[in-house]
């Protein structure tokens, strides 16, 4: 890299708009969307779509809501001239769907593109040709006014042809393709052209798109290229303004938004951002944007696992895991603090329900595009004490007391740390079973029990445990059947533990629902061990608990 890039490259110019009204504005309603997945999408593929991968995508896009969808470039190829006539002859666009097709700006291939679209029954003829001085100069060798010549022949020829064929609703579409890097005035001098050719109306529809064909500024400079056309061009009332971002730059999402705030009412773009280079602007993420600000964008992505298989397998193209809103990591916390917020914010709905989403760190509800829960906390090294007792609440309806959440997260830690990878939820309820008594076969296990309360307020406890593979009686005496069981085995094993920590809870709403139980003992050192216990007999499942804790001091 140059220490010096400015000897090499040169900043795009700003354009002089000191009024800019679209930084005061705000987003209210959907744009109108068009996906070019079929034609700009297809065009940056290595294996191209073939007829049957085409229509898999064309039926999911239906599905998903789109009403205008660029099909292809009929011109270009036998193959795209073919899934034209497929869709018009076997009747697969419904009455409601605007069929769009690309152009050059050149007779025979405006001929041949007319020809595809025989007996549809609406359309859309999308022209373009470049505008920008580099291809004026560099590709084409040709004027200003050769240029303009060129936009305003060939629309003439779409405007007869349009004439010549009536039964078909007709919207025609102009492209200045370069528009980003073209002089806002020379921008304005062609459109103004080739609208005084088509001479748009409610009855003769006209688009506009102005597209970022390759990125080359800051997406506020895009904007007021789009304000400072919607404010100069005269028949403004009369077309729809469209853009068309691309990715160069990493900010199409950017330039989309900001454009519609400038007065863009259109945008055309692909599922999750295919296309050449770095791609189109993502409508999955733009109209999921909108949706997680309260806006109905229009579209419907509720079955995103659905969405993302098909344009997989059509596309031949990965979704990435961090892709925004569809990858498979966009709902994971790995982080501890994060895990501990996202908790707690679960925790938080559950118990003061409001109307508004508000979880810290997941901006959108995964249950709104059909997600569960299950992938929002994962766990490894770096994952703290809520990580794995999320698993376990989501999972086995367990509410881990906390101090018996930051044991475990230590034993989780040191596990992660061993093998060098994620724990899956199978693993962490292993371990969680092994490390707590969750066993067929625990250390020291309850054989059978009875108690009585005493008419001095204490409890009395007899009960019968197989301590390794001896079967031991205790019986004692206290203030309830926990301390009663303790005292009672500490006379037996001749140890000293308290009891410091008792919580349960049942597992379900009924009431045969099983019970959970969590004790923590404590020996004189300090030293302190859990136990966990399931039973559907609360006090049988508190006192298997209790030996599970205790066994950690007087077995290996």
């Amino acid at each position: 890299m140059l220490n010096n890039p400015a000897t090499k490259y040169k900043a795009h110019p700003p354009i002089s708009l000191t009024d800019r009204q679209w930084p005061d504005n705000t987003l209210t309603h959907p744009p109108r969307w068009l996906s070019t997945d079929l034609r700009d999408g297809n065009q940056a593929l290595a294996e191209p779509m073939d007829g049957a991968r085409k229509l898999k995508f064309w039926d999911l896009l239906i599905a998903c809501g789109f009403r205008e969808i660029e099909v292809a470039f009929p011109s270009a190829s036998q193959t795209d001239f073919d899934f034209v006539r497929t869709l018009i002859e076997e009747k697969r666009i419904p009455q409601d769907v605007t069929i769009q097709v690309l152009t050059q700006a050149r007779e025979d291939l405006i001929t041949r593109t007319f020809e595809s679209l025989r007996g549809v029954h609406r359309a859309t003829i999308h022209l373009y040709n470049a505008t920008a001085p580099l291809f004026r100069d560099i590709v084409f060798c040709q004027t200003r006014d050769e240029i303009v010549q060129l936009a305003v022949s060939a629309t003439r020829q779409i405007r007869r042809l349009c004439d010549e064929t009536s039964q078909t609703d007709w919207t025609f579409q102009y492209s200045p393709e370069t528009f980003c890097f073209t002089e806002p005035d020379f921008a304005l001098q062609i459109c103004e052209a080739v609208a005084e050719v088509w001479e748009p109306t409610v009855s003769r529809p006209m688009i506009i798109n102005l597209p970022a064909t390759v990125e080359v500024s800051m997406p506020n400079i895009y904007a007021d290229q789009i304000e400072y056309f919607c404010r100069h061009f005269s028949r403004r009332q009369q077309v729809c303004i469209s853009v068309h971002p691309h990715n160069d730059r990493g900010t199409g999402i950017a330039c989309a938004e900001l454009a519609l705030l400038a007065g863009a009412e259109r945008v055309e773009g692909c599922l999750f951002g295919n296309g050449e280079r770095t791609g189109n602007a993502d409508l999955v993420n733009l109209a999921l944007n909108l949706y997680t600000q309260g806006i109905s964008p229009g579209l419907n992505f509720s079955q995103m696992k659905r969405v993302i298989e098909v344009v997989e397998e059509c596309n031949q193209m990965p979704v990435a895991p961090r892709h925004p809103y569809a990858g498979k990591l966009v709902f994971t916390a790995f982080s501890g603090s994060h895990q501990d917020a996202i908790k707690k914010g679960f925790a938080a709905m559950q118990c003061s329900p409001s109307s508004f989403w508000q979880i810290p760190y997941l901006p959108l509800d995964p249950a709104d595009i059909g997600c569960s829960y299950e992938a929002v906390i994962r766990v490894n090294s770096q994952s703290g004490k809520s990580g794995a007792a999320w698993l376990l609440e989501q999972n086995h309806n367990l509410s881990l007391p906390r101090p018996l959440q930051q044991a475990f997260s230590l034993c989780v830690q040191k596990e992660a740390e061993a093998g060098g990878k994620e724990m899956s939820q199978v693993a962490v309820w292993n371990l969680f079973r092994h490390s707590y008594g969750l066993v067929d076969t625990p250390p020291i296990r309850l054989k059978e029990y009875s108690c009585n309360n005493q008419a001095d307020q204490s409890t009395t406890l007899s009960a019968e445990i197989i301590c390794h593979d001896k079967i031991l009686s205790l019986k004692g005496q206290g203030n309830g059947f926990l301390s009663a069981a303790l005292t009672a085995f500490c006379r037996e094993m001749k140890a000293e533990l308290e009891i410091v920590s008792y919580q349960e809870h049942t597992l379900g709403k009924r009431s045969d629902s099983r019970s959970v139980a969590y004790v923590c003992c404590q020996d004189r050192a300090g030293r302190c061990a859990w136990g966990v216990s399931i039973d559907s007999d609360i006090t049988r499942a508190s006192l298997q608990a209790m030996l599970n804790a205790a066994a950690n001091f007087v077995t290996g």
